[in-house]
């Protein structure tokens, strides 16, 4: 059930994480390589970093606890509790309102994902380490 949870998520966040990318990308190869604008161009831009990315994630054994590890320090942050931060500082909601109580157990919950992650990905890491071999 975690697992088809973690799915879920990394489907969603790698779209959201892997826009600006695929911007960058396609500005490079119309503004300075001169490639024609087209949806040729989308679909094989899009698809070559895609099997890249997958190629990266199967090419490193230990990828899930790294994905772990990282995740923790730059993901946690900006997908649980800097959100709540941000609208709680904007909104400026009664405190102890269903919105603020809310919003303060998201940011204690991604608090502790932030801390409790990259340890949980290090330990994978450090487990696992001896039976790790490269594209098996």
């Amino acid at each position: 059930m975690a697992n088809m949870f973690v799915v879920i998520h990394v489907i969603g966040s790698y779209q959201i994480y892997a826009m600006p990318v695929f911007d960058m990308l396609e500005t490079v190869l119309v503004k300075k390589l001169k490639f024609r604008p087209s949806f040729m161009l989308r679909f094989i831009t899009r698809n070559l970093y895609v099997a890249f990315t997958m190629f990266v994630g199967i090419t490193f054994p230990f990828f899930g606890g790294l994905l772990s590890f990282f995740g923790g320090f730059a993901f946690a942050p900006t997908t649980y509790f800097l959100p709540c931060i941000m609208w709680l500082a904007i909104y400026k909601p009664r405190k102890f309102s269903l919105s603020w109580i809310a919003n303060w157990i998201c940011i204690v919950l991604g608090v502790l994902l932030m801390v409790l992650s990259p340890i949980g990905g290090l330990r994978q890491i450090i487990l696992q380490a001896k039976g790790y071999s490269f594209y098996s």
